[in-house]
């Protein structure tokens, strides 16, 4: 195992959890598991079930967190995930990792909703449940144990501040998935950082690329003086970037949240300002860490908190670096 890795990161987590917002507090109860009686990490499973495809270049790299905490701590963890945002589809996949009565559950929730009557059967069965990425602010009304990522209002507010710094006073906020709590949160509180300029919610599909393209240059042609574009994932900065290309000699500035090979390419090339960074990579490792050691020693971090991995800016200044760990932990 690779115990100085872990001991590292055990540091970052201990700091993290002194990071905290919201003033609720998770009401679980669920008690460890009998591996912390034996101390055997052989005996913990972990289930994983997010909204987002391992084939995303985001979750790709949640996806890496979850491998490498399995791999390092000694424990088994099985990641899955619908083909599309499907709500439905994911309350089923929730359903049967419960019913494999693992050790731990790590879960995204982006429609707590649609999913809570899963989340909730499943505590009830005495599986502890951790939530990642997506569920900041309904987490704790389920009785989830504590949620990691990062405040989407938050990061939505200080990416709106940013780009009005930037001389922006008409925006477009491409929301690829529409009824995401998460994203609709990044564009409320981009709006409200923007203020006093305008924002305006476009929502687009990304499985057909090419006509999300269409649509985000249709909306730029029809408003001549929208000047700023923020989108809400490397998926959606994609067709943006396209989009404005095909606009001869119009400024646009453009800003994204998450990172990709692309998006770090942009901002090294001067076409993106800047991409909000929730180090997704710790999204997928802290709760495999977390599960295991609630399991083994009766411990977890955050008071019933949140603990923050984000958000943080990669801009021009500092792309170098992230660049240099594309593909793995960024």
């Amino acid at each position: 195992m690779a115990i100085n890795r872990v001991l590292r990161i055990a540091g970052v987590l201990v700091a993290s959890a002194a990071i905290v917002v919201g003033c609720g507090s998770s009401t679980a109860t669920t008690a460890p598991s009998a591996a912390a009686s034996t101390g055997s990490r052989a005996n913990i499973d972990i289930e994983v079930v997010t909204h987002g495809q391992a084939s995303d270049p985001f979750w790709s790299i949640f996806k890496n967190g979850v491998v490498a905490a399995g791999k390092d701590l000694g424990v088994t963890v099985n990641y899955s995930a619908p083909d599309t945002f499907d709500m439905v589809k994911m309350g089923q996949l929730i359903d049967a990792a419960c019913a494999k009565k693992p050790q731990g559950l790590v879960i995204s929730l982006p429609d707590a909703t649609a999913l809570g009557a899963s989340v909730t059967k499943c505590i009830g069965q005495g599986i502890p449940v951790i939530s990642a990425n997506s569920g900041s602010d309904s987490y704790a009304k389920l009785g989830i144990l504590t949620h990691v990522g990062q405040d989407e209002s938050v990061a939505g507010k200080a990416a709106g501040v940013k780009l009005a710094a930037a001389g922006g006073k008409n925006a477009l906020c491409v929301n690829q998935e529409v009824g995401n709590a998460g994203l609709d949160a990044r564009c409320a509180g981009f709006a409200a950082g923007f203020a006093p300029g305008t924002s305006k919610v476009l929502g687009v599909d990304l499985k057909d690329p090419t006509t999300a393209q269409q649509k985000i240059a249709a909306a730029l042609t029809a408003d001549p003086t929208i000047d700023t574009v923020m989108a809400l994932g490397p998926t959606g900065s994609t067709p943006t970037i396209a989009a404005i290309a095909g606009l001869s000699g119009r400024k646009v500035n453009v800003a994204t949240f998450d990172l990709s090979a692309d998006v770090l390419k942009a901002i090294s090339a001067g076409t993106m300002l800047f991409a909000i960074d929730q180090q997704q990579f710790l999204q997928g490792y802290l709760p495999i860490m977390f599960l295991t050691y609630y399991n083994l020693y009766g411990l977890m971090p955050g008071g019933g908190q949140p603990v923050l991995t984000g958000p943080g800016f990669v801009t021009k200044d500092n792309v170098a670096t992230v660049q240099a760990n594309t593909g793995t932990t960024r």
